[in-house]
């Protein structure tokens, strides 16, 4: 396995601002930009702890990281593949949230 690979099989911690804890592989964070600009640059704590927060509550760091696992799911998917609404599993109470 080359290290490369052996790097996007990494786990990284995505923490809310409330404390709680989210551990997804690396490919998978890095389906977003901002996650990917902290664990590319080596100076950052982010990359060489593993550990990248994220300012939001737990419900709605739950919903990003569920989106980031849907998108590495779905992104290589063939044309007539049918891929389900991602907006049917958010929840009405942080749907306002999510979009800002």
């Amino acid at each position: 396995m080359s290290s490369q690979q052996q790097q996007g099989d990494d786990w990284i911690r995505i923490t809310s601002k409330d404390g709680f804890s989210f551990v997804v592989k690396r490919n998978v964070a890095l389906r977003s930009g901002t996650l990917r600009n902290m664990l590319d640059e080596h100076n950052f704590a982010e990359a060489v702890q593993k550990v990248c927060p994220v300012d939001e509550r737990a419900a709605v760091t739950e919903k990003f990281v569920e989106y980031l696992a849907y998108k590495a799911s779905y992104e290589n998917a063939n044309p007539n593949e049918e891929i389900p609404d991602f907006g049917e599993r958010i929840a009405p109470e942080i749907a306002l949230e999510l979009c800002v």
